[in-house]
């Protein structure tokens, strides 16, 4: 009896250390995003979570508290000084973590970015739409809702993210070529991670500006805030703000006609994105022109400047919000 107890648990011991070797040997991911606590992010996480499960890798989500570079660097080097084995960002500033960024990968940690084409201290950077597609797609809608003339108002989650000031410099572009009639007030402004921010903003341009007629928003909270500013000043239908946010968030201001639309991506397809990537990486696998990468589909990758660019546009309206809300974003 003894010995049948001693064996058994000798069995225990080992298969208790095998779990434990398993578990060390798991690997590991942080994804450092622009700021916590927002349904955008708050999707992203949901699929950086569901995707690591099925490929089995230690992946979790870093947001900081306020849409800060800094957070972000001191977010990464606390990843740094863990060992993980890869680190995701979605930058604030893409000039800010390029030392950081150059520390890790010294580190012998792998490196992918999101929203950050700019990039170059990355292994790769993945976008699921371009500068130019986004942009214009949200040039043209918004000159269809002001009848191609009038004054409006560019918002982007700060001065510093690259990709927003990409995506509003095409569309203003865009509008420029096509609707001379359109007027753009001052250059832009940098609200657009913060509903109050944005919503301060929209009245205070809706007082000095009798004329404005426009709101074209790159960051999740601009047409939040920008559209609650139109229905304190009773603007709806008068004034039309647009721009990339979330549909869960963003539901009843589109079915009430404040928001009239705009284009995303999923933030959650962009969270497995993150995972799957991050696995082909610790694999070691080659990623090459014409090879198809979940979420992302076929790749024609830019080797030369790190990145993967799609276009998986997501249109969002009065007749799409609830099937895309429905989903978690």
């Amino acid at each position: 009896m003894k010995k049948l107890l001693g064996t058994l648990a000798g069995a225990a011991l080992a298969l208790g250390l095998a779990v434990s070797a398993q578990a060390q040997t798991r690997p590991t991911m942080g994804v450092v995003v622009k700021i916590g606590g927002i349904p955008w992010f708050n999707a992203m996480e949901m699929g950086i979570l569901e995707r690591a499960a099925e490929l089995g890798i230690d992946a979790f989500m870093v947001g900081p508290t306020s849409a800060d570079p800094a957070l972000q660097v001191r977010a990464i080097e606390d990843l740094i000084a863990k060992g993980v084995d890869v680190i995701g960002v979605v930058p604030n500033d893409e000039a800010a973590l390029e030392p950081v960024l150059a520390k890790a990968r010294a580190a012998g940690i792998k490196v992918i970015a999101h929203e950050g084409p700019g990039l170059t201290n990355v292994d790769w950077d993945f976008e699921l739409a371009s500068v130019q597609g986004f942009g214009e797609a949200h040039a043209e809608l918004l000159a269809q809702k002001m009848g191609g003339k009038g004054e409006y108002a560019m918002f982007v989650g700060s001065l510093t993210v690259p990709l927003h000031n990409a995506w509003a410099d095409a569309a203003n572009a865009y509008i420029a070529a096509k609707y001379p009639e359109m007027k753009l007030i001052g250059e832009r402004y940098g609200v657009a991670e913060s509903v109050d921010d944005s919503r301060k903003t929209a009245l205070d341009l809706m007082a000095a500006n009798p004329n404005l007629r426009g709101f074209l928003a790159f960051g999740s909270q601009g047409p939040i805030g920008a559209g609650r500013a139109i229905e304190e000043r009773r603007m709806t239908g008068q004034v039309f703000v647009l721009g990339p946010f979330s549909p869960g968030q963003g539901r009843k201001l589109v079915k009430d006609g404040v928001i009239s639309g705009g284009f995303m991506w999923n933030p959650a397809e962009a969270g497995r994105v993150f995972v799957t990537m991050g696995k082909l990486l610790i694999d070691g696998t080659a990623i090459t022109d014409g090879m198809e990468i979940p979420g992302l589909g076929v790749v024609h990758p830019d080797v030369a400047n790190l990145d993967i660019i799609t276009d998986n546009l997501l249109n969002i309206n009065a007749d799409t919000v609830d099937a895309l809300a429905d989903l978690g974003l």
